[in-house]
């Protein structure tokens, strides 16, 4: 089992840049998948970056590519995610959420760990 912690979300300008974090405890920490979701009012809960155990494969969903990047440590039991030129659209709750043996899903239901949630609002 492993427990996540997000920080580093916060209020910003279009175009500013915000370092999200995800700390584990627990057990191994590098045998897991990670994905950062995120959830706007009234929308579902999707999948924004994911990162192999290794580190060696990458996912994005198209309206964050070029601007985030996901990356983690697996000496620090951390994972982060870089984001860049923010825009309004990218306002939600982010979670960063763990899997294991199923590769980068983008199915929320294939991530049996969960963080409690960070906001990240984005103003014009």
């Amino acid at each position: 089992q492993v427990q996540l912690v997000e920080a580093g979300g916060g209020s910003v300008q279009a175009g500013a840049s915000l370092r999200l974090s995800c700390a584990a405890s627990g057990r191994a920490f590098s045998s897991y998948d990670m994905g950062w979701f995120r959830q706007a009012p009234g929308k579902e809960r999707e999948l924004v970056a994911g990162v192999t155990w290794s580190g060696a494969s990458t996912y994005y969903r198209d309206s964050v590519k070029g601007r985030f990047t996901i990356s983690r440590d697996n000496v620090k039991n951390t994972a982060y995610l870089q984001m860049n030129s923010l825009r309004p659209e990218d306002t939600a709750v982010y979670y960063c959420a763990a899997s294991v043996g199923v590769g980068i899903s983008t199915a929320s239901s294939s991530y049996g760990y969960w963080g409690q949630g960070t906001q990240v609002t984005v103003s014009s």
